[in-house]
């Protein structure tokens, strides 16, 4: 039994076979699946994803990629859904410098804004980060929270290690089965086996034999084998760690 820790199967690119792509991950052992929002008009069109598809949990907040369309008031808005929702998360929240045309400090707003929403919730966070580590690490040593994931991680041993003691774990999918992935795979072999969870990113970050394909949950059992060949462990070894790890940052998890 595999935990998806990041899929969007909200995303319009399942609309024409969500079911079907639902049926097979749930066929592929994937029993539970957290789907982060990325941004307030798409809350309710989440929702109804969750409450269609057993073993699915939300996560609402508001992606830093969105943010320069995002209204100041979104915030209020975010909040009433955490209150009355009871999602696992607030997330998909965060930093991403790597694309030039977003306004940092526009990004640094909605992040620590919602970041306060996390610690008034009691919620764990599901971060992006991406060439924003640092600065992200400032926001969060600003507020006691209850930890949470950094999706996707592809920063150094040093900001991972931080990360860790903050109570966070680290995301890996799909960018980890590429051989040239030479930082990716030496930290998912050398990091302590309970820092780490797994994650599709579907229909994003696909594994190496989609040949840039859209990816699906029902590809998580495969990661989590390369995993297992990286560390030297059983699949079955890989899937109760990482299972027990997901649980342990989402209590909501927990048969």
């Amino acid at each position: 039994m595999l935990i998806d820790t990041h899929c969007h199967l909200d995303a319009a690119e399942f609309n024409a076979d969500r079911d079907a792509v639902y049926a097979a991950a749930r066929a592929a052992g994937v029993q539970r699946t957290i789907i982060p929002s990325v941004t307030v008009d798409g809350l309710n069109r989440l929702k109804t994803c969750v409450d269609r598809y057993p073993g699915c949990h939300a996560a609402y907040g508001i992606h830093p990629l969105f943010v320069m369309a995002t209204k100041e008031t979104d915030i209020a808005t975010l909040a009433h859904w955490l209150a009355t929702e009871n999602p696992i998360a607030v997330g998909e929240i965060g930093l991403d410098h790597f694309v030039a045309d977003v306004d940092h400090a526009r990004q640094e707003w909605f992040f620590s804004e919602q970041l306060k929403l996390a610690r008034e919730f009691d919620l764990p966070v599901i971060l992006h980060v991406r060439r924003a580590i640092d600065p992200t690490l400032k926001q969060l040593r600003r507020f006691k929270l209850k930890g949470g994931i950094a999706h996707a991680f592809n920063g150094s041993r040093q900001q991972a290690d931080e990360l860790l003691k903050l109570g966070f774990k680290l995301g890996f999918g799909g960018a980890m089965t590429y051989p040239g992935s030479t930082r990716i795979r030496q930290l998912a072999a050398s990091l302590p086996l309970e820092s780490i969870v797994l994650e599709s990113d579907a229909p994003d970050i696909p594994p190496h034999w989609l040949n840039r394909g859209r990816n699906s949950p029902a590809e998580l059992p495969r990661i989590a084998a390369v995993l297992a060949e990286l560390r030297g462990l059983s699949l079955a070894e890989i899937s109760a760690a990482t299972t027990a790890n997901a649980e342990s940052v989402f209590p909501l998890l927990r048969p």
